[in-house]
């Protein structure tokens, strides 16, 4: 049953410390929120199929289709091992660009074995009725693994080319593996869809390096989202502030934990307690306190106005809103912030192909939102 939700966007009344941005009012009377679906356990990652259903990923370790009347399919069969504890289990989905011909999907998620766990992705084909994944094969497995309930990261992109991005969590206690070529930790990777490495990867053939690595020097990225002109964008959690928004290029390292604009988990500076050094990039925007950023979209249709169109979606797990993120330039130059009576953690954001925003709510009992302009 689809329950109608009036939540007006109110003024923003906190003051957010970012790079090259200032705040915004809101340019919209309301939004109506369309519960599509309730009853999802803790859900991560949502895909678009046909026949107007969705494709939606549980953390425990479950995937299920959800009708376009909001029923509840039964969990597919065929999904590998998940490691589902703590921040950990089955992540994010996407489809392929070409899935109205081969069912193909991608999902990551964290991956037991030999030595702990770490982020793997995978790809599958849908069965015609729905109900199962197949031919599963696990095409990317990050290295080392380690010990670890925390930082998988893990959102998927296919780029305009066809090939995959991959986010990867630094592990948490790994932090400094984020400024090595050695190990996938901390990095944005970029794949063929068979798992094979592109020739054009920035450290093809440098002696010691992960082939895989497009950038490096990040912490927990649990955002991604593809701009207008086709480029990579990602958001990532900071430590106790410097949540950030970044535009990952190859062979680019991003700064943590060397620079930072947090610090310690009850304070304290991290490494040098520094935000810039040559070499390192800073982020297009960074929030200060932290938001816990998850999720990314960038409007590109017309159903919500000019004032949407070209600009950035990304939710907040912390304070339970959704972010109205102004790009210009490259930039991030204004944040509104909506829903702030929605009083969930936002975990995934999307733009379905029917031009609204959906969202995806992480809770016990976690709903699938459907925004529709006021």
């Amino acid at each position: 049953m689809r329950l109608p939700i009036l939540i007006p966007i109110q003024r923003l009344a906190l003051l957010v410390f970012a790079v090259l941005a200032t705040t915004a009012h809101s340019q919209t009377a309301a939004l109506r929120v369309e519960v599509v679906a309730s009853g999802l356990q803790n859900p991560w990652g949502v895909a678009f199929i046909d026949g107007g259903r969705f494709l939606v990923t549980e953390r425990p370790g479950r995937m299920r289709v959800v009708a376009a009347d909001g029923r509840l399919g039964e969990p597919l069969a065929g999904l590998p091992d998940v490691d589902a504890g703590g921040q950990g289990g089955l992540l994010d989905v996407i489809t392929d660009s070409g899935f109205a011909r081969n069912r193909t999907v991608y999902f990551c998620y964290a991956e037991p074995g030999a030595g702990g766990n770490s982020t793997a992705l995978a790809s599958a084909r849908l069965s015609a009725d729905a109900t199962r994944l197949e031919a599963v094969k696990v095409i990317f497995s990050q290295a080392p693994k380690f010990s670890s309930r925390a930082h998988f990261g893990c959102r998927i992109v296919e780029a305009p080319d066809g090939l995959l991005f991959l986010t990867l969590g630094d592990r948490f206690s790994r932090k400094d593996d984020a400024q090595t070529l050695d190990n996938h930790h901390g990095k944005v990777v970029r794949i063929a869809k068979d798992g094979s490495v592109p020739p054009g990867n920035p450290f093809v053939g440098r002696a010691g390096a992960k082939p895989e690595i497009w950038s490096l020097g990040h912490r927990n990225l649990q955002g991604a989202a593809l701009g207008p002109d086709g480029r990579l964008w990602t958001s990532e959690h900071g430590p106790q502030g410097g949540d950030e928004i970044n535009r990952p290029e190859a062979g680019k390292n991003y700064g943590w934990p060397v620079i930072t604009y947090g610090e310690n988990y009850g304070g304290g500076a991290i490494g040098e307690g520094i935000t810039a050094k040559a070499g390192l990039e800073q982020p297009v925007f960074q929030w200060t306190p932290s938001i816990a950023p998850s999720g990314l979209a960038f409007v590109k249709g017309e159903r919500y106005g000019k004032a949407w169109q070209g600009h950035l979606l990304a939710g907040s797990l912390k304070f339970r809103y959704l972010a109205r993120l102004e790009v210009s330039g490259g930039r991030v130059v204004k944040e509104e912030r909506l829903l702030p009576d929605l009083n969930a953690r936002v975990r995934d954001v999307r733009e379905g192909p029917d031009g609204f925003i959906y969202l995806l709510t992480d809770e016990r009992n976690g709903r699938l939102l459907r925004l529709h302009p006021g």
